[in-house]
């Protein structure tokens, strides 16, 4: 049973590689997450691999359910990635293909490992969300390594600061917003969200 007066938020680290800086940094905006009361679920895409989408075969892989339950659960999303050529991981995109409605009115924030400051990753993600009918946070987070991580450790005092206020503000706007979607979900008025009615 999903207990509603928390916000649930789910956490997607999309580096390929095992013990990533991607996934350390996720961890622990996924423990500040949950010391502020919010249920934690933690998505590494280099522990957990998915096949790659495809809709012929997805929607009925032995996989599948699961995985859209937790993406169902949740009420924001934290994506992690490091920035490939300019561009979102591969295992991260192969991730968002997965679902559309799912994410319909739930929150979105980035955080992005690049020395570019990841401004055409945070964009495509933002643009992902725009399509599927999310919010996203007005900004992202982007660092680099070894400039503010170094061995899975944040070491540089304004990747703390900015770290805190996105755990502040995916906290506080995704309760606004996960609140709006549950009356959403259950009156009558139109909006965009009446197409998910029951």
């Amino acid at each position: 049973m999903t207990d509603l007066s928390k916000l649930h938020v789910l956490l997607v680290a999309g580096s390929p590689r095992r013990d990533s800086s991607t996934s350390a940094l996720l961890r622990f905006v996924a423990d500040e997450l949950a010391r502020g009361g919010c249920v934690v679920d933690f998505l590494d895409l280099a522990v957990e691999p998915l096949a790659h989408f495809n809709p012929d075969t997805t929607y009925a892989a032995a996989h599948y359910p699961a995985l859209r339950a937790r993406v169902h659960r949740a009420d924001a999303l934290v994506l992690g990635t490091p920035d490939y050529h300019g561009s979102v991981s591969g295992a991260l995109k192969n991730f968002l293909d997965h679902f559309w409605q799912e994410f319909s009115g739930k929150l979105f924030a980035t955080i992005v490992a690049s020395h570019e400051k990841g401004l055409t990753v945070t964009d495509q993600l933002r643009t992902v969300a725009r399509q599927c009918y999310a919010w996203s946070l007005p900004y992202g987070v982007a660092y680099a390594d070894p400039e503010d991580m170094k061995d899975g450790k944040i070491v540089s005092k304004a990747l703390e600061k900015r770290i805190e206020m996105l755990v502040r503000d995916v906290r506080v706007y995704g309760e606004l917003l996960a609140r709006q979607r549950r009356v959403d979900l259950a009156g009558n008025e139109p909006g965009f969200l009446a197409k998910l009615r029951k």
